[in-house]
């Protein structure tokens, strides 16, 4: 054991400098095999990737056929070998697009490759692909959790039936004009994360883990100007996953000797009913990564032979770890006879954890043995040398905006130190913030002696939903709490980040529910569902190796988020509620200045409004205790709005886009009616643009009631709250911090 993870180790690093990692390099802008991994090819739409291949091996001469399929020819004589890998995800293509600017889509394949496949899709940020190969942002419409309780026969999101793809537009015409159209493939955006033991985690990393292998072999065929004695064919085939049909083209047209298969192993193909006819498929074995490479075998009980057992003996003389596992052969279907296999024939893979989800996980140790196997079995010798290079770069000249720099600062509830020091960093210099015992941050402006008017707070909260760890399994799991309230698919089955105490964080994956990959499951939906604690994987299969990585309980967790411009003034990332909230307060103060004579205004950011309102309940208490309980507060938060085409249009009917909403009523608060018509007046004298109406959830001002105080919410709308698809109109957000400032200076 012992020697097998020396070598693994070695391996590993070889290619990891091969393809251009060092031990440094960021991850976001990563080495070759990061970009192989991380460019979309939906079935039928694998021009990208297969470009990028092209480029990579350009001195291969590479071409390419009618199918997309891309191949390459080394060597000449007998015998013909061929090697092939898929480049292909399962994805989406448009196939409508609605009146009001929404796309529709139909899923590649047509059948779905697992029982959650669609739903993990729902509220996720997508890319679409168009013919000219620009990428345009979107999100997947999802349900905002604040508007679904009583409600009657709410989509399971579950079924492109119930999809709906929102970039931006208000209309059919906006979204042709941004050159999308019927047929443009739809993926999930790309970023390959790393967990322990050279595991990583991406969106179809095991359909494209091949590419990198055999990117990597030719590479240092090229490199080590390797010998060997007939002609290979190495070939990157397109369609594996709508009927193999790249596949059955390279074997129509080869007719080679032998053929190796590298990709994923799929189960072994029975009618229903068929009852099992080994003990391997009574309880097959699981093999997780870092395992080494898997060989499909068609019976398990019956000895390797051909060129399976050459491979098994290559590998036995490199001391990789091999192990057979039962599977069916590459799939080709049609209208066709399908062309018959070589008689020589084998397939490898790798093992892979939550296979076609987007945190599918495996080893690049794994990988690189697969890469080692080929090299040996072709050349007889150990390989020393592939393809380097890296990719992409920054704009150093690009600073984000105010909005998107809160809005990607992490801080969820009870951990808002990075977003408290983000804000106060933007506030004046001179500006008198204080900090009291619950995290939130304060700042008053002018004084209560010599004002004329009343006492006034506005409260924006800084905490983001997450968890938070409770403990450290044996087996090196996190169990992790929920912090705050949404959907449970919204997160789970996703890539997630543990942020530890010393500020770095580790990437993760948020497991999903038992029984996900069995047929007909459906996600358990109900009134504690979302409550209920989780398990995030690490890649650390002990409680001491999480230790290792500086993990302990109280360690908070979070979905990664990233702000992305969609068309015209609309945006979309997660955790705009509450950043937009606190970028209107901001915003305010700068408009306004320090000085407020005559006026008793106070700002604050407040922390854990999340789990219950708890830093607003505590200034609360305190301005109380100090005789200083505001007359009015305005509480600054979001407006889940209906406006989207999953909901129910019977209630939070404000349109983004269409300015600041009055949160008249909801869960917490009933705002007095003479109030919301003087803010309607006052915004109408101010050319400000507003909206009333009544929503789901609670505000940071319900909390003053008690204390005298009349609570009046402002907001801005918001699509697919609670999720990684909110989706905003800045044009709001800018409605919302004019209303602050003329409040602060007319109410």
């Amino acid at each position: 054991m012992h020697s097998r993870m020396v070598l693994a180790g070695t391996l590993l690093g070889a290619m990891l400098v091969t393809l251009g990692i060092g031990p440094a390099r960021a991850q976001g802008n990563g080495p070759l095999w990061y970009r192989l991994v991380n460019t979309p090819a939906v079935s039928g739409y694998e021009q990208e990737l297969a470009s990028e291949i092209r480029t990579r091996l350009k001195d291969f001469s590479p071409r390419t056929d009618n199918l997309g399929n891309v191949i390459l020819t080394l060597g000449s004589g007998e015998p013909h070998r061929l090697i092939v890998t898929p480049m292909d995800e399962p994805g989406y293509v448009v196939s409508a697009i609605t009146p009001d600017g929404y796309l529709r889509v139909q899923r590649l394949p047509q059948a779905a490759p697992n029982a959650v496949f669609d739903l993990l899709f729902a509220a996720q940020p997508i890319t679409v692909l168009t013919r000219k190969g620009k990428r345009v942002a979107g999100v997947v419409a999802g349900l905002s959790v604040h508007l679904q309780p009583a409600r009657l026969n709410a989509p399971k999101m579950s079924h492109p039936d119930e999809m709906y793809v929102d970039i931006g537009a208000s209309n059919a015409e906006e979204v042709r004009a941004a050159g999308v159209d019927l047929l443009d493939p739809i993926s999930l955006p790309r970023e390959v994360r790393a967990l322990a033991n050279s595991e990583y985690t991406a969106p179809a990393i095991g359909d494209h883990f091949g590419c990198v292998a055999l990117v990597d072999l030719l590479g240092s065929l090229h490199v080590g100007k390797a010998k060997f004695s007939g002609t290979l064919i190495v070939a990157f085939i397109a369609q594996q996953w709508t009927g193999g049909r790249g596949l059955d083209r390279i074997l129509n047209e080869l007719s080679p000797d032998e053929m190796i298969y590298v990709g994923r192993l799929a189960p072994p193909r029975k009618a229903p009913g068929t009852p099992p006819t080994s003990a391997a498929e009574v309880a097959p074995t699981v093999f997780k990564p870092g395992a080494g490479i898997l060989l499909g075998a068609s019976d398990e009980s019956v000895p390797l032979s051909g060129l399976a057992a050459d491979l098994k003996s290559s590998a036995e003389t490199q001391h990789l770890a091999l192990h057979a596992e039962l599977a069916a052969p590459p799939r080709i279907g049609g209208y066709a006879a399908p062309t018959s296999l070589p008689k020589r024939f084998a397939q490898i893979g790798v093992a892979t954890l939550n296979p076609t989800t987007p945190a599918e996980i495996l080893s690049m140790s794994d990988v690189g043995d697969v890469t080692e196997l080929l090299y040996r079995y072709m050349t007889g010798t150990v390989r020393t040398g592939g393809l380097g290079g890296s990719y992409g770069g920054s704009c150093s000249d690009c600073g984000p905006g105010l909005l998107q720099t809160l809005t990607e600062t992490y801080g969820a509830s009870g951990h808002e130190a990075a977003v408290r020091a983000a804000i106060r960093k933007v506030l004046p210099t001179e500006a008198k913030t204080e900090t009291d015992a619950a995290g939130n941050l304060i700042l008053r402006l002018g004084s209560s002696a010599g004002s004329t008017g009343k006492k006034i707070v506005f409260v924006a909260h800084m905490d983001e939903i997450g968890y938070q760890v409770r403990s450290v399994e044996p087996d090196g799991r996190l169990l992790v709490d929920v912090l705050g309230g949404g959907y449970t698919e919204y997160f789970m089955g996703h890539a997630v980040l543990v942020h530890k105490s010393d500020g770095l964080t580790n990437a993760g994956v948020l497991e999903l529910s038992d029984g996900w990959d069995k047929p007909g499951f459906e996600w358990p939906h109900g009134p504690r569902t979302m409550d209920d604690a989780a398990h995030v994987y690490l890649g650390t299969h002990s409680a001491e190796e999480t230790a290792k990585l500086g993990i302990k309980a109280g360690d908070w967790v979070t979905v990664p988020k990233k702000y992305h411009p969609l068309l015209g003034t609309r945006a979309n990332a997660r955790s705009f509620d509450d950043r937009v909230g606190c970028t209107a307060l901001l915003e305010a103060v700068k408009t306004l200045g320090l000085n407020l004579p005559g006026r008793d205004v106070t700002f604050v950011w407040s922390t854990e409004e999340e789990v219950g309102l708890k830093g607003a309940a505590a200034v609360a208490e305190r301005m109380a205790k100090d005789g200083h309980a505001p007359d009015f507060v305005f509480a600054i938060d979001t407006f889940v709005s209906s406006d989207s085409p999953l909901e129910s249009k019977r209630f939070a009917d404000a349109e983004i886009g269409k300015g600041f909403v009055i949160r008249a009523i909801d869960n917490s608060n009933i705002a007095p009616l003479e109030y919301v018509d003087r803010v309607v007046q006052l915004a109408n004298e101010n050319n400000i643009p507003v909206q009333y109406g009544v929503t789901g959830g609670g505000n940071d001002g319900a909390v003053f009631v008690r204390y005298g105080s009349v609570d009046i919410p402002l907001s801005w709308p918001l699509r697919y709250a609670h999720s990684a698809a909110e989706v905003i109109d800045t044009r709001d957000v800018d409605a919302l911090a004019k209303i602050v400032a003329v409040l602060a200076k007319s109410w």
